[in-house]
C-alpha cells in the first residue's frame, strides 16, 4: 500500500494533445484512488485548459512566442523553471514529466537540488533533424530517474537506442465519456461537419508525419474509386513542433488526387474539436485510422473502441503492440494500397461486428484507475526517503550516457 502522494504531473500545453490529455485523465485517476495530483502545463492565453478536470491543474504563467520552434520550446522551459523557483512551488512528493518541455525543466531543478528527481513517459521519441531540440529530447529521456511509457514499441526503442529500462503503463480511456450509445447531438454534429450518406473515415492529430496522413490520403484517394461516396475527416493538430513541411505536401497529394477539401468535399479538416464533440465524432464515423507507428493502443484508438468504432491500426515490426485478431486491422503503413483494402475491408458488416465487439472489449481492460494504479510502485520509488531503484544520473553525469546508434 502507498501513502498518500502528492504528484506534480507536468505537460506542455493546455490544448488537446495526446499526451495533455493522458496527464488530465491520469491526475483524476490519481486523485480518485485517494493522492493528490496537480496538473501543470504553460498557458500563455491564460484561459486554462481545454476542459474541466476533476483534479486540481495549475495554469503556469507563459510568455506568448511567435518565433520558430527552438525559441518556443526555450521559453517554455525557462517557464517552468521561473514557476517552481521557489521552495513553496515545490512542495510535492514526486515530480512527474509528461513531456520533452517539462523533463528539461525538471532535470534543470534537480541538478540545482530543488527537488530529488522526476519521473518522465515517453509517449513517443521524434525524429528531429535540428540539433538543439535533439538535445533537449535526449535530456528529458536521461535525466530522469525513472522511466515510464505507453507502449511496448516505445520501451524497446528506449531500449535500443538509449540502453534505458522503462515501465509499462500504458493508456486508458473513459468509459462514462465514450460510449456506444448514440446521443441526441450526434446528428447534428454529422451536420455541422458537412457529412453525407458515407461511409466516413476519421483520422486524429492534423496533417503530421507521426501521424502517417500522407499514406492516408494517398489510400483514401485509391477508395475513392471503388466507394465515390466516401469522405475522409482529418481532425485536431495544434502541434508544438512545425509541420509546415510534412503539411505542404500533403496538401499536394490531395491537389494531386483531385481531392476537394471543406464540408461536404471528399476531405474535410477540421481543426481543433471542442471535447465536448469528440464522443460523437468518433460515433459517427465508421471507421478510425490510427496510423502512429509506436503507439501501441494509443488514446484516440481507445476512444474509438470505447465508442463501437472500428480501428486501422499500424503494424508495430517484431512487436507485442499488434492487436489480437478481432480488436483491430492491423495494415502495413507505409503501404496506402494495403490501407485501401483495409479500409474497404472495414465497412463489411460481419466484420464489423466482430471488430466492434473485440475493440468494446479492449476499451473495458482500460480504465485510467487501472493506469494510475501501475504508476504508484514507481512513485513510491521517488519519494524522499526511500531507496531509489537505480542511481538517478543528472545534469553533466546523466551525458555521459551515449546515445546508441540505430544500426549499432
Amino acid at each position: 500500500m502507498v501513502d498518500r502522494l502528492r504528484i506534480a504531473i507536468l505537460t506542455h500545453s493546455t490544448l488537446p494533445r495526446g499526451g495533455v490529455v493522458h496527464a488530465l485523465a491520469l491526475g483524476e485517476a490519481l486523485c480518485g484512488l485517494g493522492h493528490e495530483a496537480v496538473v501543470h502545463a504553460p498557458d500563455p492565453t491564460g484561459r486554462g485548459f481545454f476542459r474541466d478536470a476533476r483534479c486540481p491543474v495549475l495554469s503556469v504563467t507563459a510568455k506568448p512566442v511567435a518565433e520558430p520552434t527552438v525559441a518556443l520550446v526555450r521559453s517554455r522551459i525557462a517557464d517552468y523553471l521561473s514557476h517552481f523557483s521557489t521552495p513553496a512551488a515545490c512542495d510535492f512528493d514526486v515530480f512527474h514529466a509528461q513531456c520533452g518541455i517539462s523533463g528539461n525543466a525538471l532535470a534543470t531543478l534537480t541538478r540545482r537540488r530543488l527537488i530529488p528527481g522526476f519521473v518522465r513517459t515517453v509517449h513517443h521519441i521524434d525524429t528531429l533533424a535540428d540539433p538543439q531540440l535533439s538535445q533537449w529530447q535526449d535530456r528529458a529521456i536521461l535525466d530522469a530517474g525513472r522511466l515510464l511509457c505507453v507502449s511496448r514499441s516505445s520501451a524497446e526503442t528506449l531500449a535500443a537506442e538509449y540502453g534505458a529500462q522503462a515501465e509499462m503503463v500504458g493508456n486508458g480511456v473513459d468509459g462514462t465519456v465514450y460510449t456506444s450509445d448514440p446521443a441526441p447531438g450526434d446528428p447534428d454534429l454529422r451536420r455541422r461537419i458537412g457529412l453525407g450518406a458515407g461511409p466516413v473515415f476519421l483520422s486524429v492529430g492534423g496533417f503530421e508525419a507521426r501521424k502517417n496522413t500522407l499514406a492516408i490520403i494517398e489510400a483514401f484517394a485509391r477508395l475513392r474509386r471503388h466507394i465515390p461516396a466516401a469522405q475522409l475527416v482529418v481532425a485536431g493538430g495544434g502541434s508544438l513542433l512545425d509541420h509546415a513541411g510534412y503539411e505542404a505536401r500533403c496538401c499536394a497529394a490531395l491537389e494531386r488526387e483531385g481531392l476537394e477539401v471543406g464540408p461536404g468535399k471528399p476531405v474535410i479538416r477540421t481543426g481543433p474539436i471542442a471535447q465536448g464533440d469528440m464522443p460523437g465524432l468518433y460515433r459517427i464515423a465508421d471507421t478510425l485510422v490510427f496510423l502512429s507507428v509506436g503507439a501501441g493502443y494509443g488514446l484516440c484508438a481507445l476512444e474509438a473502441m470505447a465508442s463501437g468504432t472500428p480501428v486501422i491500426v499500424a503494424t508495430q515490426p517484431a512487436s507485442a503492440d499488434d492487436p489480437a485478431p478481432g480488436e483491430a486491422l492491423p495494415v502495413e503503413p507505409d503501404d496506402p494500397d494495403a490501407l485501401a483494402a483495409a479500409m474497404r475491408a472495414s465497412l463489411e458488416p460481419s466484420r464489423r461486428v466482430r471488430l466492434r465487439a473485440g475493440g468494446l472489449e479492449v476499451a473495458r481492460a482500460h480504465g485510467w484507475e487501472s493506469c494510475a494504479a501501475r504508476h504508484l510502485e514507481t512513485y513510491a520509488s521517488l519519494v524522499p526517503g526511500t531507496a531509489p531503484a537505480a542511481t538517478i544520473a543528472t545534469g553533466s553525469a546523466a551525458w555521459n550516457t551515449t546515445r546508441i546508434p540505430g544500426d549499432a
